[in-house]
Protein backbone atom coordinates (compact mmCIF):
# COMPACT_ATOMS: atom_id res chain seq x y z
CA UNK A 1 0.00 0.00 0.00
CA UNK A 2 1.20 3.50 -0.80
CA UNK A 3 1.72 5.26 2.52
CA UNK A 4 3.41 8.51 1.54
CA UNK A 5 4.61 10.34 -1.50
CA UNK A 6 8.16 10.82 -2.57
CA UNK A 7 10.21 13.97 -3.05
CA UNK A 8 12.02 14.68 -6.26
CA UNK A 9 15.61 15.79 -6.42
CA UNK A 10 14.72 19.12 -8.08
CA UNK A 11 11.98 21.80 -8.18
CA UNK A 12 11.07 21.21 -4.55
CA UNK A 13 9.07 24.45 -4.42
CA UNK A 14 6.64 23.04 -6.98
CA UNK A 15 5.58 20.09 -4.83
CA UNK A 16 2.68 19.84 -2.40
CA UNK A 17 2.92 17.85 0.82
CA UNK A 18 -0.51 16.21 0.63
CA UNK A 19 -0.82 12.59 1.66
CA UNK A 20 -2.19 10.25 -1.02
CA UNK A 21 -5.86 9.45 -0.80
CA UNK A 22 -5.96 6.04 -2.50
CA UNK A 23 -3.89 2.93 -2.75
CA UNK A 24 -3.44 -0.26 -4.75
CA UNK A 25 -1.88 -0.82 -8.16
CA UNK A 26 -3.70 -0.52 -11.45
CA UNK A 27 -2.32 -0.15 -14.99
CA UNK A 28 1.34 -1.09 -14.99
CA UNK A 29 3.82 0.95 -16.97
CA UNK A 30 7.45 0.20 -17.64
CA UNK A 31 9.66 2.70 -15.88
CA UNK A 32 12.61 4.43 -17.45
CA UNK A 33 15.89 2.55 -16.98
CA UNK A 34 17.50 3.47 -13.68
CA UNK A 35 20.17 6.14 -14.05
CA UNK A 36 23.59 5.69 -12.53
CA UNK A 37 22.96 8.14 -9.69
CA UNK A 38 19.53 6.74 -8.72
CA UNK A 39 19.20 4.54 -5.64
CA UNK A 40 18.47 0.89 -6.32
CA UNK A 41 15.11 1.03 -4.53
CA UNK A 42 13.77 3.85 -6.72
CA UNK A 43 12.14 4.10 -10.14
CA UNK A 44 11.96 7.20 -12.27
CA UNK A 45 8.44 8.13 -13.28
CA UNK A 46 8.13 9.46 -16.83
CA UNK A 47 4.35 10.04 -16.68
CA UNK A 48 4.96 13.82 -16.62
CA UNK A 49 7.90 16.19 -17.08
CA UNK A 50 8.72 16.33 -13.33
CA UNK A 51 10.43 12.88 -13.48
CA UNK A 52 9.98 11.95 -9.82
CA UNK A 53 12.39 9.37 -8.46
CA UNK A 54 10.03 7.23 -6.40
CA UNK A 55 11.10 5.04 -3.51
CA UNK A 56 9.48 1.61 -3.28
CA UNK A 57 6.16 1.78 -1.45
CA UNK A 58 5.67 5.49 -2.12
CA UNK A 59 3.88 7.63 -4.66
CA UNK A 60 5.18 10.48 -6.76
CA UNK A 61 4.39 14.13 -6.10
CA UNK A 62 1.05 13.85 -7.91
CA UNK A 63 -0.15 10.94 -5.72
CA UNK A 64 -1.18 9.20 -8.94
CA UNK A 65 1.87 7.07 -9.75
CA UNK A 66 3.83 4.91 -7.35
CA UNK A 67 6.61 2.36 -7.01
CA UNK A 68 5.03 -1.05 -6.48
CA UNK A 69 7.66 -3.77 -6.14
CA UNK A 70 10.01 -1.82 -8.37
CA UNK A 71 7.41 -1.20 -11.10
CA UNK A 72 6.00 2.22 -11.98
CA UNK A 73 2.28 1.84 -11.33
CA UNK A 74 -0.85 3.94 -11.71
CA UNK A 75 -2.25 3.86 -8.18
CA UNK A 76 -5.99 4.47 -8.60
CA UNK A 77 -8.36 1.97 -10.23
CA UNK A 78 -9.49 2.65 -13.78
CA UNK A 79 -13.16 3.68 -13.87
CA UNK A 80 -15.24 1.45 -16.13
CA UNK A 81 -18.89 2.34 -16.74
CA UNK A 82 -21.66 -0.18 -17.10
CA UNK A 83 -24.98 0.31 -18.83
CA UNK A 84 -27.90 -2.08 -18.48
CA UNK A 85 -29.44 -2.92 -21.82
CA UNK A 86 -32.26 -0.54 -22.69
CA UNK A 87 -32.36 0.93 -19.17
CA UNK A 88 -30.94 3.97 -17.52
CA UNK A 89 -28.89 4.08 -14.33
CA UNK A 90 -32.05 3.87 -12.19
CA UNK A 91 -33.19 0.70 -13.94
CA UNK A 92 -36.03 2.45 -15.77
CA UNK A 93 -36.52 2.25 -19.55
CA UNK A 94 -33.97 4.57 -21.10
CA UNK A 95 -34.85 7.53 -23.27
CA UNK A 96 -33.32 8.99 -26.41
CA UNK A 97 -30.04 7.46 -27.58
CA UNK A 98 -29.94 4.95 -24.73
CA UNK A 99 -33.30 3.47 -25.70
CA UNK A 100 -31.93 1.83 -28.85
CA UNK A 101 -32.06 -1.94 -28.64
CA UNK A 102 -28.82 -3.39 -27.34
CA UNK A 103 -28.71 -6.31 -29.74
CA UNK A 104 -28.59 -6.63 -33.48
CA UNK A 105 -27.93 -9.23 -36.14
CA UNK A 106 -24.24 -8.48 -35.74
CA UNK A 107 -24.32 -9.37 -32.04
CA UNK A 108 -24.86 -7.63 -28.72
CA UNK A 109 -23.75 -4.08 -28.07
CA UNK A 110 -20.93 -3.48 -25.65
CA UNK A 111 -22.34 -2.54 -22.26
CA UNK A 112 -19.03 -1.47 -20.69
CA UNK A 113 -17.12 1.73 -21.39
CA UNK A 114 -13.52 2.25 -20.26
CA UNK A 115 -13.20 5.88 -19.19
CA UNK A 116 -10.07 7.98 -19.02
CA UNK A 117 -10.37 8.33 -15.23
CA UNK A 118 -7.18 6.80 -13.79
CA UNK A 119 -6.30 5.26 -17.15
CA UNK A 120 -2.76 6.62 -17.30
CA UNK A 121 -1.13 9.00 -19.73
CA UNK A 122 0.69 8.93 -23.05
CA UNK A 123 3.46 11.23 -21.78
CA UNK A 124 6.13 11.66 -23.16
CA UNK A 125 3.60 11.31 -25.96
CA UNK A 126 5.34 9.09 -28.47
CA UNK A 127 3.54 5.96 -27.23
CA UNK A 128 -0.02 4.75 -27.91
CA UNK A 129 -2.76 5.59 -25.43
CA UNK A 130 -3.05 3.32 -22.38
CA UNK A 131 -6.30 1.80 -23.66
CA UNK A 132 -7.45 1.44 -27.25
CA UNK A 133 -10.68 -0.47 -26.81
CA UNK A 134 -12.65 -2.41 -29.43
CA UNK A 135 -16.39 -2.42 -28.86
CA UNK A 136 -19.68 -2.71 -30.73
CA UNK A 137 -22.55 -0.21 -30.97
CA UNK A 138 -25.73 -0.98 -32.95
CA UNK A 139 -23.86 -3.66 -34.81
CA UNK A 140 -20.98 -1.36 -35.81
CA UNK A 141 -17.41 -2.18 -34.80
CA UNK A 142 -16.11 0.74 -32.77
CA UNK A 143 -12.86 1.86 -31.16
CA UNK A 144 -12.41 4.12 -28.13
CA UNK A 145 -9.00 5.62 -27.47
CA UNK A 146 -8.70 6.29 -23.75
CA UNK A 147 -6.15 8.43 -21.93
CA UNK A 148 -5.54 11.05 -19.27
CA UNK A 149 -4.49 14.34 -20.80
CA UNK A 150 -2.06 16.72 -19.13
CA UNK A 151 -3.58 20.16 -19.66
CA UNK A 152 -1.78 23.47 -19.15
CA UNK A 153 -4.10 25.30 -21.53
CA UNK A 154 -7.29 24.80 -19.56
CA UNK A 155 -9.64 26.66 -17.27
CA UNK A 156 -12.95 26.37 -15.48
CA UNK A 157 -15.90 28.55 -16.38
CA UNK A 158 -18.18 28.98 -13.38
CA UNK A 159 -21.80 30.07 -13.76
CA UNK A 160 -23.27 31.38 -10.52
CA UNK A 161 -27.03 31.75 -10.52
CA UNK A 162 -27.60 34.93 -8.53
CA UNK A 163 -28.33 38.62 -8.97
CA UNK A 164 -26.06 39.47 -6.07
CA UNK A 165 -23.21 41.75 -6.93
CA UNK A 166 -20.01 39.72 -6.98
CA UNK A 167 -17.59 42.35 -8.20
CA UNK A 168 -16.68 44.58 -11.15
CA UNK A 169 -16.18 42.92 -14.52
CA UNK A 170 -12.49 42.08 -15.10
CA UNK A 171 -11.80 42.09 -11.34
CA UNK A 172 -9.19 39.65 -10.10
CA UNK A 173 -10.33 36.59 -8.18
CA UNK A 174 -8.09 35.32 -5.40
CA UNK A 175 -7.60 32.17 -3.37
CA UNK A 176 -5.30 32.36 -0.36
CA UNK A 177 -4.19 35.75 -1.61
CA UNK A 178 -3.09 34.55 -5.07
CA UNK A 179 -4.82 35.61 -8.28
CA UNK A 180 -6.50 32.55 -9.85
CA UNK A 181 -8.93 34.11 -12.34
CA UNK A 182 -11.23 37.03 -13.08
CA UNK A 183 -14.86 38.10 -13.27
CA UNK A 184 -16.20 37.96 -16.80
CA UNK A 185 -19.41 39.15 -18.47
CA UNK A 186 -22.66 38.51 -16.60
CA UNK A 187 -25.35 36.46 -18.30
CA UNK A 188 -29.11 36.31 -17.82
CA UNK A 189 -29.69 35.80 -14.11
CA UNK A 190 -26.15 34.58 -13.55
CA UNK A 191 -22.68 35.89 -12.80
CA UNK A 192 -19.76 34.31 -14.66
CA UNK A 193 -16.23 33.60 -13.48
CA UNK A 194 -13.18 32.39 -15.39
CA UNK A 195 -10.77 30.47 -13.17
CA UNK A 196 -7.40 28.97 -13.92
CA UNK A 197 -5.79 29.14 -17.32
CA UNK A 198 -2.25 28.85 -18.55
CA UNK A 199 -1.14 32.33 -17.51
CA UNK A 200 -2.02 31.68 -13.87
CA UNK A 201 -0.63 28.14 -13.95
CA UNK A 202 2.72 28.97 -15.51
CA UNK A 203 2.91 32.71 -16.17
CA UNK A 204 3.17 33.94 -12.60
CA UNK A 205 5.05 32.87 -9.48
CA UNK A 206 5.43 29.24 -8.46
CA UNK A 207 3.03 29.85 -5.57
CA UNK A 208 0.40 31.32 -7.91
CA UNK A 209 0.69 28.31 -10.21
CA UNK A 210 0.47 25.84 -7.34
CA UNK A 211 -2.57 27.49 -5.75
CA UNK A 212 -4.29 27.90 -9.12
CA UNK A 213 -3.80 24.20 -9.74
CA UNK A 214 -5.26 23.39 -6.31
CA UNK A 215 -8.35 25.50 -7.04
CA UNK A 216 -8.86 23.97 -10.46
CA UNK A 217 -8.55 20.39 -9.27
CA UNK A 218 -10.93 21.02 -6.37
CA UNK A 219 -13.53 22.63 -8.67
CA UNK A 220 -13.29 19.77 -11.17
CA UNK A 221 -13.70 17.23 -8.39
CA UNK A 222 -16.90 18.94 -7.18
CA UNK A 223 -15.36 20.28 -3.98
CA UNK A 224 -16.06 23.62 -2.32
CA UNK A 225 -13.60 26.46 -2.99
CA UNK A 226 -13.37 29.79 -1.18
CA UNK A 227 -12.76 32.80 -3.41
CA UNK A 228 -12.39 36.54 -2.87
CA UNK A 229 -13.11 39.07 -5.60
CA UNK A 230 -11.15 42.32 -5.57
CA UNK A 231 -13.61 45.11 -4.79
CA UNK A 232 -16.41 42.59 -4.42
CA UNK A 233 -17.72 39.59 -2.58
CA UNK A 234 -16.35 36.59 -0.77
CA UNK A 235 -17.67 33.37 -2.26
CA UNK A 236 -17.90 29.68 -1.62
CA UNK A 237 -18.36 27.90 -4.94
CA UNK A 238 -19.08 24.20 -5.46
CA UNK A 239 -20.44 22.44 -8.54
CA UNK A 240 -24.08 21.48 -8.12
CA UNK A 241 -24.48 23.48 -4.90
CA UNK A 242 -25.93 26.88 -4.10
CA UNK A 243 -23.31 29.64 -3.97
CA UNK A 244 -22.53 31.30 -0.67
CA UNK A 245 -22.08 35.05 -1.12
CA UNK A 246 -20.64 37.00 1.81
CA UNK A 247 -21.68 34.23 4.18
CA UNK A 248 -25.26 33.91 2.87
CA UNK A 249 -26.42 30.92 0.87
CA UNK A 250 -28.31 32.01 -2.23
CA UNK A 251 -31.75 30.56 -2.86
CA UNK A 252 -33.06 31.74 -6.23
CA UNK A 253 -31.98 33.05 -9.58
CA UNK A 254 -34.22 35.75 -11.00
CA UNK A 255 -37.28 34.96 -13.08
CA UNK A 256 -36.17 37.59 -15.59
CA UNK A 257 -35.12 41.23 -15.69
CA UNK A 258 -37.52 43.85 -14.34
CA UNK A 259 -38.99 44.47 -17.77
CA UNK A 260 -39.51 40.76 -18.45
CA UNK A 261 -41.14 40.31 -15.04
CA UNK A 262 -43.57 43.12 -15.85
CA UNK A 263 -44.43 41.44 -19.14
CA UNK A 264 -44.94 38.02 -17.57
CA UNK A 265 -47.18 39.09 -14.69
CA UNK A 266 -48.84 42.30 -15.95
CA UNK A 267 -52.19 40.65 -16.59
CA UNK A 268 -52.19 39.04 -13.15
CA UNK A 269 -51.65 42.43 -11.50
CA UNK A 270 -54.17 44.24 -13.69
CA UNK A 271 -57.12 45.61 -11.74
CA UNK A 272 -55.59 44.81 -8.33
CA UNK A 273 -52.93 47.53 -8.14
CA UNK A 274 -52.34 50.91 -9.78
CA UNK A 275 -48.58 50.75 -10.24
CA UNK A 276 -45.89 48.06 -10.04
CA UNK A 277 -42.13 48.56 -9.96
CA UNK A 278 -39.86 45.54 -10.43
CA UNK A 279 -36.41 46.47 -9.15
CA UNK A 280 -33.48 45.08 -11.12
CA UNK A 281 -29.83 46.02 -11.52
CA UNK A 282 -30.16 45.51 -15.28
CA UNK A 283 -33.58 46.88 -16.27
CA UNK A 284 -36.09 48.11 -13.70
CA UNK A 285 -39.66 47.82 -14.98
CA UNK A 286 -42.60 50.19 -14.38
CA UNK A 287 -45.99 48.70 -15.21
CA UNK A 288 -48.06 51.70 -16.36
CA UNK A 289 -45.32 52.98 -18.69
CA UNK A 290 -44.39 49.54 -20.00
CA UNK A 291 -45.85 48.31 -23.28
CA UNK A 292 -47.57 45.48 -21.40
CA UNK A 293 -49.37 48.06 -19.25
CA UNK A 294 -50.30 50.11 -22.27
CA UNK A 295 -51.78 47.11 -24.02
CA UNK A 296 -53.90 46.50 -20.91
CA UNK A 297 -54.98 50.16 -20.84
CA UNK A 298 -53.52 50.83 -17.40
CA UNK A 299 -53.90 54.42 -16.16
CA UNK A 300 -50.66 56.44 -15.81
CA UNK A 301 -49.61 56.81 -12.19
CA UNK A 302 -47.46 59.94 -12.50
CA UNK A 303 -44.49 58.19 -10.95
CA UNK A 304 -41.06 59.79 -11.39
CA UNK A 305 -38.20 57.29 -11.35
CA UNK A 306 -34.50 57.73 -10.77
CA UNK A 307 -32.07 56.27 -13.28
CA UNK A 308 -31.79 56.51 -17.03
CA UNK A 309 -34.99 55.93 -18.97
CA UNK A 310 -34.46 53.53 -21.86
CA UNK A 311 -37.68 52.69 -23.66
CA UNK A 312 -41.10 53.24 -22.04
CA UNK A 313 -41.31 51.50 -18.68
CA UNK A 314 -37.68 50.36 -18.73
CA UNK A 315 -35.03 52.11 -16.63
CA UNK A 316 -31.29 51.57 -16.43
CA UNK A 317 -29.05 52.42 -13.45
CA UNK A 318 -31.74 53.13 -10.88
CA UNK A 319 -29.11 52.23 -8.25
CA UNK A 320 -25.64 50.78 -8.00
CA UNK A 321 -25.00 47.03 -8.15
CA UNK A 322 -25.06 45.34 -4.77
CA UNK A 323 -26.57 42.68 -2.53
CA UNK A 324 -29.91 44.38 -1.98
CA UNK A 325 -33.16 44.42 -3.91
CA UNK A 326 -32.87 42.93 -7.41
CA UNK A 327 -29.07 42.88 -7.36
CA UNK A 328 -28.86 46.60 -6.51
CA UNK A 329 -27.44 48.21 -3.40
CA UNK A 330 -30.78 49.47 -2.09
CA UNK A 331 -32.51 48.30 1.08
CA UNK A 332 -35.24 50.95 0.93
CA UNK A 333 -37.30 50.44 -2.25
CA UNK A 334 -38.65 54.00 -2.11
CA UNK A 335 -35.13 55.36 -2.62
CA UNK A 336 -35.38 54.84 -6.40
CA UNK A 337 -38.51 57.02 -6.66
CA UNK A 338 -38.09 60.78 -7.05
CA UNK A 339 -41.78 61.47 -6.48
CA UNK A 340 -45.22 61.59 -8.12
CA UNK A 341 -46.66 64.17 -10.48
CA UNK A 342 -49.54 65.81 -8.55
CA UNK A 343 -51.35 66.43 -11.83
CA UNK A 344 -51.56 62.70 -12.45
CA UNK A 345 -51.18 60.82 -9.15
CA UNK A 346 -53.93 60.73 -6.52
CA UNK A 347 -54.26 59.84 -2.83
CA UNK A 348 -54.95 56.15 -2.30
CA UNK A 349 -52.93 55.12 -5.37
CA UNK A 350 -51.86 51.50 -4.82
CA UNK A 351 -48.17 50.74 -5.37
CA UNK A 352 -46.40 47.37 -5.35
CA UNK A 353 -42.59 47.20 -5.42
CA UNK A 354 -40.96 43.81 -5.82
CA UNK A 355 -37.62 42.30 -6.78
CA UNK A 356 -37.03 39.94 -9.70
CA UNK A 357 -36.95 36.94 -7.35
CA UNK A 358 -39.89 37.91 -5.15
CA UNK A 359 -37.62 37.69 -2.10
CA UNK A 360 -38.21 41.40 -1.51
CA UNK A 361 -41.67 42.91 -1.90
CA UNK A 362 -43.58 45.76 -0.22
CA UNK A 363 -46.97 47.35 -0.75
CA UNK A 364 -47.74 51.08 -0.36
CA UNK A 365 -50.61 53.50 -0.77
CA UNK A 366 -50.22 57.25 -1.39
CA UNK A 367 -51.41 59.57 1.37
CA UNK A 368 -52.89 63.04 0.91
CA UNK A 369 -49.40 64.47 0.36
CA UNK A 370 -48.76 61.82 -2.33
CA UNK A 371 -46.20 60.11 -0.10
CA UNK A 372 -46.11 56.29 -0.20
CA UNK A 373 -47.14 54.73 3.11
CA UNK A 374 -46.56 51.03 3.85
CA UNK A 375 -49.69 48.92 4.10
CA UNK A 376 -50.41 45.21 4.51
CA UNK A 377 -50.12 43.52 1.14
CA UNK A 378 -53.45 42.31 -0.27
CA UNK A 379 -53.59 38.55 -0.62
CA UNK A 380 -54.18 38.73 -4.38
CA UNK A 381 -50.89 40.61 -4.79
CA UNK A 382 -49.08 38.28 -2.38
CA UNK A 383 -50.06 35.34 -4.57
CA UNK A 384 -48.47 36.97 -7.62
CA UNK A 385 -45.29 37.79 -5.69
CA UNK A 386 -45.18 34.18 -4.51
CA UNK A 387 -45.63 33.09 -8.11
CA UNK A 388 -42.55 35.12 -9.09
CA UNK A 389 -40.60 33.09 -6.55
CA UNK A 390 -42.19 29.87 -7.78
CA UNK A 391 -40.91 30.61 -11.27
CA UNK A 392 -37.36 31.25 -10.12
CA UNK A 393 -35.03 28.30 -10.52
CA UNK A 394 -32.82 27.29 -7.58
CA UNK A 395 -29.54 29.14 -7.34
CA UNK A 396 -26.70 26.80 -8.32
CA UNK A 397 -23.04 26.84 -9.27
CA UNK A 398 -22.28 25.18 -12.61
CA UNK A 399 -18.66 24.32 -13.33
CA UNK A 400 -17.47 23.71 -16.89
CA UNK A 401 -14.03 22.35 -17.69
CA UNK A 402 -12.56 23.95 -20.82
CA UNK A 403 -9.38 22.44 -22.20
CA UNK A 404 -7.31 22.39 -25.35
CA UNK A 405 -6.71 18.79 -26.41
CA UNK A 406 -5.08 19.64 -29.70
CA UNK A 407 -1.53 19.03 -28.53
CA UNK A 408 0.70 16.01 -28.23
CA UNK A 409 -1.80 13.65 -26.61
CA UNK A 410 -3.14 13.12 -30.14
CA UNK A 411 -0.03 11.05 -30.83
CA UNK A 412 -1.51 8.43 -28.54
CA UNK A 413 -4.33 8.08 -31.05
CA UNK A 414 -2.53 8.27 -34.40
CA UNK A 415 0.90 8.87 -35.86
CA UNK A 416 -0.56 11.73 -37.92
CA UNK A 417 -2.36 13.93 -35.35
CA UNK A 418 -4.05 16.28 -37.80
CA UNK A 419 -6.12 13.36 -39.05
CA UNK A 420 -7.68 13.00 -35.59
CA UNK A 421 -8.50 16.72 -35.50
CA UNK A 422 -10.08 16.50 -38.96
CA UNK A 423 -12.03 13.41 -37.97
CA UNK A 424 -13.54 15.26 -35.01
CA UNK A 425 -14.43 18.27 -37.15
CA UNK A 426 -16.07 15.94 -39.68
CA UNK A 427 -18.21 14.43 -36.88
CA UNK A 428 -16.66 11.00 -37.40
CA UNK A 429 -15.12 10.94 -33.91
CA UNK A 430 -16.97 11.62 -30.69
CA UNK A 431 -15.10 13.20 -27.77
CA UNK A 432 -16.05 12.49 -24.17
CA UNK A 433 -14.43 13.31 -20.84
CA UNK A 434 -14.91 10.59 -18.28
CA UNK A 435 -17.75 9.36 -20.47
CA UNK A 436 -19.55 12.72 -20.27
CA UNK A 437 -20.54 14.45 -23.51
CA UNK A 438 -18.00 17.13 -24.44
CA UNK A 439 -18.83 20.14 -26.59
CA UNK A 440 -16.15 20.76 -29.23
CA UNK A 441 -15.60 24.44 -29.97
CA UNK A 442 -15.52 25.73 -33.51
CA UNK A 443 -12.24 26.75 -35.10
CA UNK A 444 -8.83 25.17 -34.97
CA UNK A 445 -7.62 22.56 -32.55
CA UNK A 446 -9.63 20.33 -30.25
CA UNK A 447 -11.01 22.67 -27.60
CA UNK A 448 -13.52 20.80 -25.48
CA UNK A 449 -15.94 21.89 -22.76
CA UNK A 450 -17.70 19.57 -20.33
CA UNK A 451 -19.96 19.88 -17.29
CA UNK A 452 -18.06 18.38 -14.36
CA UNK A 453 -21.36 17.25 -12.76
CA UNK A 454 -21.73 14.76 -15.60
CA UNK A 455 -18.30 13.27 -14.95
CA UNK A 456 -17.47 10.60 -12.35
CA UNK A 457 -16.37 11.83 -8.96
CA UNK A 458 -12.67 12.62 -8.60
CA UNK A 459 -12.08 12.69 -12.34
CA UNK A 460 -9.34 15.32 -12.15
CA UNK A 461 -5.76 15.10 -10.97
CA UNK A 462 -2.65 17.21 -11.35
CA UNK A 463 1.03 17.15 -12.04
CA UNK A 464 3.29 19.59 -10.20
CA UNK A 465 4.59 21.28 -13.34
CA UNK A 466 1.81 22.55 -12.57
CA UNK A 467 -0.96 21.30 -14.85
CA UNK A 468 -4.36 19.62 -14.63
CA UNK A 469 -4.86 15.97 -15.53
CA UNK A 470 -8.26 15.19 -17.05
CA UNK A 471 -9.79 12.11 -18.68
CA UNK A 472 -10.52 12.17 -22.39
CA UNK A 473 -11.84 9.55 -24.80
CA UNK A 474 -12.12 9.47 -28.58
CA UNK A 475 -14.73 7.08 -29.99
CA UNK A 476 -15.13 6.23 -33.68
CA UNK A 477 -15.89 3.39 -36.06
CA UNK A 478 -13.09 0.86 -36.32
CA UNK A 479 -12.83 1.46 -40.07
CA UNK A 480 -12.45 5.21 -39.51
CA UNK A 481 -9.76 4.58 -36.91
CA UNK A 482 -7.79 2.48 -39.32
CA UNK A 483 -8.14 5.14 -42.03
CA UNK A 484 -6.75 7.89 -39.81
CA UNK A 485 -3.62 5.87 -39.11
CA UNK A 486 -4.51 4.61 -35.66
CA UNK A 487 -2.38 2.28 -33.57
CA UNK A 488 -4.14 -0.87 -34.76
CA UNK A 489 -1.64 -3.22 -33.11
CA UNK A 490 -2.69 -1.87 -29.73
CA UNK A 491 -6.45 -2.39 -30.11
CA UNK A 492 -7.82 -4.73 -27.44
CA UNK A 493 -11.33 -6.02 -26.83
CA UNK A 494 -13.19 -5.00 -23.73
CA UNK A 495 -13.23 -8.63 -22.59
CA UNK A 496 -9.45 -8.84 -22.86
CA UNK A 497 -9.02 -5.64 -20.89
CA UNK A 498 -11.33 -6.76 -18.12
CA UNK A 499 -9.50 -10.07 -17.81
CA UNK A 500 -5.93 -8.77 -17.90
CA UNK A 501 -6.21 -5.36 -16.17
CA UNK A 502 -7.53 -6.44 -12.82
CA UNK A 503 -7.36 -3.13 -10.95
CA UNK A 504 -10.45 -1.40 -12.21
CA UNK A 505 -13.65 -0.10 -10.69
CA UNK A 506 -17.03 -0.62 -12.35
CA UNK A 507 -19.71 1.99 -11.77
CA UNK A 508 -23.22 2.10 -13.17
CA UNK A 509 -23.77 4.75 -15.82
CA UNK A 510 -24.14 7.70 -13.47
CA UNK A 511 -26.05 10.22 -15.57
CA UNK A 512 -29.19 8.92 -17.28
CA UNK A 513 -29.67 12.37 -18.85
CA UNK A 514 -26.42 11.96 -20.80
CA UNK A 515 -26.17 9.81 -23.92
CA UNK A 516 -24.27 6.54 -23.69
CA UNK A 517 -20.73 7.32 -24.96
CA UNK A 518 -20.63 4.48 -27.48
CA UNK A 519 -22.50 5.42 -30.61
CA UNK A 520 -23.30 8.95 -29.44
CA UNK A 521 -23.23 11.72 -32.00
CA UNK A 522 -20.49 14.35 -31.50
CA UNK A 523 -21.40 17.67 -29.88
CA UNK A 524 -19.97 20.16 -32.36
CA UNK A 525 -20.22 23.88 -32.77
Amino acid sequence: MMTEHTKVDHSMENLDSLEPTSAGPTVLEKSKPRSANMASNKVECNACPVLCQITEGRTGACDRWGNVDGVLTRVDPVVVMRRLSGKDASGQPAAGEAAVAATSEAGPDTELFVSGVASGTTYPDYKPAPFIVASKARGVDMVTVVTEGIFSYCSFKVKIDTDRYLGPEQSNIRHKGEIVGHVTTAEYGSQMLSLGGVHHLTGGSKKEGRITCDVMMALGNKQAVELTIDGGAQLVVQAGKAPIVDGKEEQRMRVGCGSATIGIFAKQWFGHVDEVIVVDDHITGVLTEHQAGRCLDTVPSGIKMKGRRSTPGRYFQVANPGNGWGGTDISDPLSIIEGFDPKVAHPGLRLLITSTTGEHAEYFELDEALQPQPKPMPEVLRKVVDRIGENCEPSLCSVMFLGGAGGSLRAGVTENPIWLTNSIKQALTNVTCGGAPAYVWAGGGITVMVDVMRMPDNSFGYVPTPAIVAPIEFTMALADYERLGGHMDNVRTIDEIMKTDHHHRIIDWHDPASPWPLGNKPMLA
